[in-house]
């Protein structure tokens, strides 16, 4: 092996000696003169050797880098190769971390690189940890901002008191889960009404770029993460850095960040850290499941972004890629993470996950394979969004499973499926308002568009996140205000009041006072219809 000095055929012995002093760090890997690798442990001075092929210890199984393309690394090793996903540490002060992810043949394995790879050069020494990427669990998380690697980066102290556990776990057994169903409620009128939530489910945000996913799902958080009697993790994957240090300061202020723990691998980071922040959040969810017995929400931005990074991973892997340049092993990757996100006996993970959709293609191959792991799928549209109907939810796109009579009550039910139907008679006649005008329209027929008008606006709702930018209070809505709102509007209660005294308001009892004087009336004496206005047809 070439260990960098130039000469073919030399082979790593390691003798250790003992020494009075010791090293400062545990297993520190550093070159001695003539680039030769030296592992550094506490009370042990290793020496070079030619010829031996084993290595005597366990875990100091060492190598040297034989290639660097990117993020993706070479390592030759005489002894024993690591295991894939084995951890291996390179480069100054070990800073370097590399994943193993196949074995090449029986001397090198190929890794993506965990960390910025500047300054790794051919013939450095690595050293195998001889584990997988571990994460740390216990009380000491709660309340931090960590990386992939388990570091602080939120200024605080370093954690103590905790244990150390691998990212890599198989999904909890058939036998284990748990087939309760419970309604989680949100506080927000168009959700809780038409797309409820699954306690111990998963629900996705699906939008392209600027419809309002984040907001949403921040707004999710405040108003959930305060009545949560369990413990609070967010994963961000891939997103914006701004967007984690103003989560963290908004969560402090509300005073639960003690009940909150959050794991980012933002879009600053290679490929190799976004690909895994995702299974460390959840091997810290697990942990407060399995062994504290705790519910767990989980929320993640965004869940298209782990994909993303697979893809990156497999195109600098050299795998082939498949059907719009995703990878082969897309569903495998996406199932080892979704399918971890389970119920047991013991406790329940609710997860919320924002799904980008590039390009607004709801066939896109990322969507498609995420639509089939979540209960519930929250659609935004742009054409709302475009409107200022916000949340921009898109009421006839959304669905969940949880919309049942079975579990959420036959009123509930009956009441939902006759606001979809009057939405969707909107949406037809929105073509002969737009060719004709409104006033061609049957009496009937202009008797729904102003329903349909008049809960679009109720379902707004003002949010505690966008105050700063609206000036309007945020609402908290109760399930039960929001289902006697919808229904007073369906019996024609409020077809006196303009439809501007139901936008943006809380419970259906604040339209009253918001209330401007009834439209003029026509010679028949019945209310004139409102005049759609532009871009709301």
């Amino acid at each position: 092996m070439d260990v960098g000095d130039g000469r073919e055929g030399r082979r790593l012995e390691w003798q250790e000696t003992q020494v009075a002093d010791g090293g400062p760090e545990s297993g520190r890997l550093e070159p001695e003169p003539g680039g030769r690798p030296c592992i550094r442990r506490p009370g042990i001075e290793p020496s070079f050797r030619a010829g031996r092929t084993d290595v005597t210890s366990g875990t100091d199984n060492a190598g040297v880098v034989s290639a660097v393309r990117g993020s993706v690394v070479d390592v030759r090793f005489e002894g024993r190769l690591p295991p894939v996903l084995s951890l291996l540490r390179m480069g100054k002060d070990n800073g370097i971390a590399i994943e193993v992810l196949t074995q090449t043949d029986p001397h090198h394995v190929r890794g993506i690189a965990l960390t910025p790879t500047q300054g790794l050069a051919r013939g450095m020494p690595v050293l195998d940890t001889g584990g997988p990427l571990k994460t740390p669990v216990g009380h000491a998380v709660l309340s931090r901002m960590l990386d992939v690697f388990g570091n602080t980066i939120d200024r605080g102290p370093a954690l103590a008191d905790v244990q150390w556990r691998s990212v890599h776990h198989a999904p909890p057994p058939l036998e284990k889960r748990s087939t309760k169903s419970e309604i989680f409620e949100t506080g927000i009128k168009v959700v809780d009404v038409l797309v409820p939530l699954e306690r111990g489910g998963k629900a996705g945000l699906f939008g392209g770029a600027g419809v309002g996913k984040t907001v949403l799902l921040t707004e999710m958080i405040h108003n959930m993460v305060g009545h949560q009697e369990g413990v609070s993790i967010f994963c961000g994957i891939g997103e914006r850095c701004r967007e984690g240090e103003e989560l963290h300061s908004e969560m402090r202020e509300a005073g639960v960040l003690p009940h909150m723990a959050m794991v980012f691998g933002q879009m600053n980071e290679p490929p190799g850290s976004r690909f895994r922040v995702g299974h460390a959040a959840l091997t810290l969810a697990e942990y407060f499941r399995d062994d504290e017995h705790r519910d767990v929400l989980l929320l993640i931005d965004n869940i298209f972004r782990f994909i993303q990074a697979g893809s990156e991973v497999s195109g600098l892997m050299g795998q082939m890629p498949s059907r719009m340049g995703y990878q082969p092993t897309m569903g495998t990757e996406l199932s080892g993470l979704e399918e971890r996100i389970a119920n047991t006996d013991t406790g329940a993970i609710t997860s919320i996950q924002a799904v980008y959709v590039p390009a607004d293609d709801f066939t896109d191959p990322a969507a498609v394979h995420a639509f089939s792991h979540l209960s519930a799928s929250i659609v935004l549209s742009r054409k709302r969004a475009g409107e200022g109907l916000f949340p921009a939810i898109d009421p006839l796109q959304s669905s969940s499973r949880m919309a049942t009579a079975g579990i959420v009550g036959k009123k509930h039910y009956d009441l939902a499926q006759e606001i979809r139907k009057t939405l969707a008679q909107y949406a037809d006649l929105k073509d002969i308002i737009a060719m004709l005008g409104l006033e061609q329209l049957s009496e009937d027929d202009r008797k729904v568009v102003a329903r349909a008008r008049r809960l679009e606006r109720f379902l707004t709702q003002p949010f505690f996140t966008t105050e700063q930018f609206t000036g309007l209070a945020g609402k908290l809505v109760g399930l039960k205000d929001s289902l006697d709102g919808c229904e007073r509007i369906l019996r024609d209660e409020f077809k006196d009041l303009p439809e501007s005294a139901l936008y943006m308001i809380g419970t259906i009892g604040e339209a009253k006072k918001d209330a401007k004087p009834d439209p003029p009336t026509k010679p028949d004496g019945n209310p004139a219809p409102p005049a759609p206005k532009a871009g709301h047809a």
